[in-house]
């Protein structure tokens, strides 16, 4: 959907979302793997990942002068870097054999075991081992991801760089304010390859938070939704697209930002001169009324900056600024988190025999009196108007997101202390003076309790659940039999 004057091979992704009808049960429980893995890479449910290798080569013997070919994996993992290096190796070999090639490489990824966070996974294809570690939620964020083994295997590592951010450095703190309160962004890329880079980057400029609005890495005006986004007649969507097409321009131009980017020639590991004096250039510009409400941080700006010129690797100008925008996120969070802390109920609140008392509810102005003793700017050097920030950001899909996700787990959390109390309580002394009505109750309720537990892996002891079986075994063992027969069949 751009104007390809380039000869050879390009790689790139896209999301598309998954039609209606069945959710595709095929992996099991996604809960666990999720609960587990990082934000930014957990299995999605109602989206594909497309990661495309894509060769156009003179070739005289077809019609159109040209051969033309795409490699596609499709995923529902947001494993970029791992599926464009796997796509690195089988595509050129299967532009040279076609079919054969890739019946072999798929009985080799049949065998694949599945990603476990906190594993190094060992994966062979076409010869060698892929090796690659999927992160797990607990490591530190910004550690190492891989040590290297004695036997040469082929590395590859989950994290995003941000090498592509390097054009827009001075713009990092906007864009990282329009990701949080997800906005409607279109990024104007020359290649899809900058395109998806550009916008799989911002997507992740938010870990640890993770970001709960839409995003195509590339968007063409044949996708599907293209109708849904063009349409005047409502605002336009939380979706951030990147686009080639000069069309978009023109039929997305009530959207309020758009971030232009040029060409990224890339030598060795530095930018080009070139590049360096085109910074702030006509191309890369970002155009929209959008007033930040907090102020730039030029000291880093400055500090990323000189490392272009003085042309220091990207891997670790990237880290810098990775490091930034975990600061800032963190700053941002932190005191989200702790006043949704203090809305849990006290554990002395929590008897074995009532139901567990309720989360108190979040009162926005309740947040924003905490924030003058344990607000960010605890941690934070960045001044400006962070009331402000808050109260967008209550209103975006991601405090939306953040809240849901937060009071799951406090709601499980709950459920597994009230667990923990029954297992605590003296049930033979309870049961004393209470009717056959109420014993069979208590069972029907435990029983109920223990199947949640397990089928929402909720953070509770082997031993505690086994203990609760146990309990409900006591419980009717002290029924007339006639009870203990139709308790014993349900």
């Amino acid at each position: 959907d751009c104007q390809v004057s380039g000869l050879g091979d390009t790689q790139f992704s896209f999301r598309l979302r998954q039609s209606g009808g069945q959710r595709n049960t095929h992996f099991g429980d996604d809960g666990e793997y999720n609960r587990e893995a990082p934000l930014t890479l957990q299995r999605e449910s109602a989206h594909y990942f497309g990661y495309v290798y894509f060769r156009q080569v003179k070739d005289s013997s077809m019609k159109r002068g040209y051969f033309q070919k795409s490699l596609v994996l499709v995923s529902r993992l947001p494993y970029v870097n791992l599926f464009q290096s796997l796509l690195q190796l089988i595509a050129p070999e299967y532009f040279d054999k076609l079919e054969p090639c890739l019946e072999a490489v798929c009985n080799e990824i049949d065998q694949w075991p599945p990603p476990v966070p906190g594993q190094t996974l060992n994966l062979p294809v076409m010869g060698i081992v892929i090796q690659v570690r999927i992160p797990s939620r607990v490591d530190k964020p910004g550690s190492s991801p891989l040590k290297q083994f004695n036997q040469e295997p082929y590395p590859v590592t989950l994290s995003f760089t941000n090498r592509c951010f390097q054009p827009v450095l001075i713009h990092i703190q906007m864009l990282w304010e329009l990701m949080l309160l997800g906005e409607p962004i279109v990024v104007m890329a020359p290649s899809p390859t900058i395109s998806s880079e550009m916008v799989l980057a911002l997507t992740s400029c938010l870990t640890p938070l993770k970001y709960c609005c839409d995003y195509r890495p590339y968007f063409t005006i044949h996708d599907s939704e293209f109708k849904e986004y063009t349409t005047r007649t409502q605002a336009p969507p939380n979706v951030v697209v990147g686009v080639t097409n000069p069309f978009f321009i023109k039929t997305l131009q009530h959207w309020p930002h758009l971030l232009r980017l040029g060409e990224l020639k890339m030598s060795g590991n530095a930018l080009t001169q070139a590049r360096l004096s085109a910074l702030d250039s006509e191309v890369d510009r970002i155009y929209t009324s959008y007033k930040i409400f907090l102020h730039k941080d030029k000291t880093l700006i400055k500090r990323l900056l000189k490392g272009i010129q003085r042309k220091r690797p990207s891997e670790v100008q990237s880290a810098l600024l990775r490091r930034h925008l975990l600061e800032l996120t963190q700053s941002f969070i932190i005191p989200l988190e702790h006043y949704i802390a203090s809305l849990m109920p006290l554990q002395r609140a929590i008897t074995p025999w009532k139901n567990p008392p309720q989360i108190r509810p979040f009162r926005q102005e309740d947040f924003m009196k905490t924030l003058e003793h344990a607000g960010p700017q605890l941690t934070c050097v960045l001044k400006g108007d962070w009331l402000g920030l808050y109260r967008r950001f209550f209103k975006s899909p991601n405090f939306d997101g953040w809240y849901r996700q937060r009071h799951k787990e406090m709601t499980q959390k709950l459920e597994a202390l009230h667990l923990e109390a029954i297992c605590e309580a003296n049930i033979v002394a309870w049961m004393k003076d209470k009717s056959e009505v109420e014993i069979v109750d208590l069972v029907l309720k435990l029983r109920e309790k223990l199947i949640r537990a397990r089928c929402h892996h909720l953070p509770v002891k082997e031993e505690t659940l086994q203990r609760v079986g146990l309990y409900i075994e006591t419980i009717i063992g002290s029924l007339p039999e006639d009870l203990q027969t139709v308790l014993h069949h349900h």
